[in-house]
């Protein structure tokens, strides 16, 4: 929650308007000119470099490839399994979903963009809804489930060397829940209307909590509370990711699977469109602001979502994870040399606060 308060401070902070209103936001212009006011301008640029190239990886995976191939795994689950038409055609699905997103982000069509953005909420409640119910069916199972995980956690059935382990894939799988260090999130809110750059990081730092501390703890006990997780079974093994959680609440609610689906699908969409936003701001910083150069990335974003739902989920992951760890390094460097630019902010925006109050 610290550091996407103070990344996406930052972001709001050094962000560019061009001529046309369009804003420009993200670590690539706070590394660049944080850094320069600093009197490290090759530093700044070097890191800003690193950093769009990294992103621009990491749209292709975590925020394309990654999404299609789970929405096509559950696809595929609710129409048959291995009997599935969609087995071991995932490549359609893709092509279908990729046609989707072009219509957006290529073809202007926002309704479609619109339509997601109103149902992905109900959606999102729908499955908090019965993630409560289950706990609350399931009351006398949470505090031994809660003891299972830490158990877990603590010990060898962790994997992977004990703590060690299951804290790298812990921190890795969370940071790819709320996106906290990676530099993405500046991106988005850099095109917030404020004049004060510590709003925008309040507002930031309570993302982690809801999507990470609250749901994904929510999820979690679910599939332990419905002896879905099986530590011998899930060790190191990630094609099996959305079946869990689908298995697990469909063991309670049996027309879930077909309502996570949509859900997948819906979160996938919308994810997708984001993340062509990021990954375009980071091309644009690469290659310039031509219309020939944002097309060009947009077409092999769209390429992408196909590859991603026709191969394996291990692999994708594999290079989600490399293009987003490859963000993190400019970024915290960053976040860490600018931080007294952000206690500045922080100090103006309470100061702000304070005279409305009149303190």
């Amino acid at each position: 929650m610290t550091t996407k308060f103070c990344e996406c401070t930052l972001g709001t902070k050094y962000r560019t308007i061009d001529e046309n209103g369009r804003v420009y936001g993200g670590p690539m212009y706070y590394l660049s000119r944080g850094f320069a006011e600093k009197g490290w301008v090759s530093f700044g640029k070097v890191l800003a470099v690193v950093f769009s190239i990294a992103c621009v990886l990491a749209s292709f995976g975590g925020g394309n490839m990654f999404q299609g191939n789970q929405a096509c795994q559950q696809l595929v689950a609710v129409t048959g399994g291995e009997e599935s038409f969609f087995a071991g055609r995932g490549w359609l699905f893709g092509l279908i979903l990729g046609v989707t997103v072009g219509c957006v982000i290529l073809g202007g069509i926002v309704g479609i963009a619109k339509v997601t953005a109103k149902l992905v909420p109900f959606m999102c409640s729908i499955y908090v809804v019965c993630a409560l119910y289950i706990l609350a069916t399931h009351m006398a199972d949470i505090p031994s489930a809660f003891g299972q995980i830490i158990s877990g956690a603590f010990s060898m059935e962790a994997g992977l060397g004990g703590f060690i382990g299951v804290m790298i894939q812990g921190v890795k799988r969370a940071a790819f829940s709320n996106e906290a260090g990676f530099g993405s999130a500046p991106i988005a809110h850099s095109a917030v209307k404020t004049s004060k750059p510590a709003s925008e990081g309040y507002v930031a730092l309570l993302e982690p909590f809801v999507d990470t501390v609250i749901v994904c703890t929510m999820t979690a006990l679910v599939i332990v509370i419905t002896g879905e997780y099986v530590p011998e079974e899930a060790q190191g093994d990630w094609g099996k990711a959305i079946g869990v959680t689908s298995d697990a609440f469909g063991s309670v609610i049996s027309w879930f699977p077909y309502v996570l689906f949509a859900a997948v699908l819906l979160f996938a969409f919308s994810t997708m469109i984001s993340w062509s936003y990021y990954g375009q701001q980071a091309w644009s910083y690469l290659f310039g602001r031509s219309k020939k150069m944002e097309i060009t990335y947009k077409l092999i974003f769209c390429g992408m979502v196909v590859l991603g739902a026709s191969v394996k989920l291990g692999n994708v992951m594999d290079f989600s994870d490399a293009g987003l760890f490859a963000m993190c390094f400019p970024n915290f460097i960053g976040i860490y040399f600018l931080l007294p630019k952000v206690t500045e902010e922080l100090n103006i925006f309470r100061k702000h606060v304070d005279d409305i109050e009149g303190k």
